[in-house]
């Protein structure tokens, strides 16, 4: 009763590119409307918090609603020994699908705002505090996303997963990308979500660094973790199916 591959490839690309498109779209309107980086941020910060888990409401009766090539890679790599979670054709498809549905995200906010639709950032984002910030954020949010899978809360997910981004906004020194796909997305786009692509290599290995660790901890703390790989991020497999649909 799972949708066809086809369909949860289409729902990990809008779902991705409406994320990037609230990011970085919140961001323009964001210092449009203030002078204050701090009030800036927290309209960032707000409206991709929203944004994300109203998406996780959306597309994860789909798809599970990863968004993240981290989360897919978790979750193939947790499922394996369980024969649960994405299958390797699985994950280069989801993986393919967010990176180019985040470059269209970032294009569409460019376009949204009447901005060039693809200016490359000049922001440095580089330095051991930022990628340690990474590493952080990425190891939280995996932690809180099968967590929820495991102890059968994934109804939570949308709230909880659209609160921690927010907070992790203000908790990590580098804002929370969180997201090898966002990052690359985000690079495509000259405004204040935007990182150079100098920057992109140091936090997708820190992003990777932080898959390492936080997949270490699920081990160790739910070790039957792998079990609950089909219910990464909202449970897919329980859609009622409609007459007509060939799931």
């Amino acid at each position: 009763m799972n949708p066809t591959l086809w369909r949860r490839l289409l729902a990990e690309f809008l779902g991705t590119a409406l994320l990037v498109t609230a990011v970085v779209g919140s961001g323009v309107m964001a210092t449009r409307l203030s002078d204050d980086i701090g009030l800036q941020l927290l309209e960032n910060s707000v409206a991709t918090a929203l944004a994300l888990g109203a998406l996780i409401l959306t597309f994860g009766p789909v798809s599970g609603a990863h968004l993240n090539p981290v989360v897919s890679a978790a979750d193939w790599f947790l499922g394996r020994r369980t024969g649960t979670g994405l299958t390797a054709r699985d994950l280069a498809g989801y993986v393919t699908a967010q990176v180019a549905g985040a470059i269209a995200g970032a294009v569409l906010a460019d376009l949204m705002f009447r901005l060039p639709a693809i200016d490359f950032a000049d922001k440095e984002r580089t330095g051991g505090d930022l990628w340690l910030g990474e590493v952080v954020a990425t190891a939280g949010l995996l932690l809180l996303v099968f967590a929820l899978a495991r102890s059968g809360r994934t109804s939570a997910a949308p709230a909880a997963v659209g609160a921690y981004i927010g907070a992790a906004y203000w908790f990590t020194s580098s804002t929370s990308f969180a997201n090898p796909a966002v990052t690359i997305g985000r690079a495509l786009t000259d405004t204040f979500a935007g990182i150079a692509l100098t920057s992109v290599p140091g936090f997708i290995a820190a992003q990777l660094v932080g898959l390492a660790v936080g997949v270490g901890l699920l081990l160790a703390l739910y070790p039957s973790v792998g079990s609950a790989a089909d219910d990464v991020v909202v449970v897919a497999h329980g859609v009622p199916q409609q007459e007509g649909d060939t799931r």
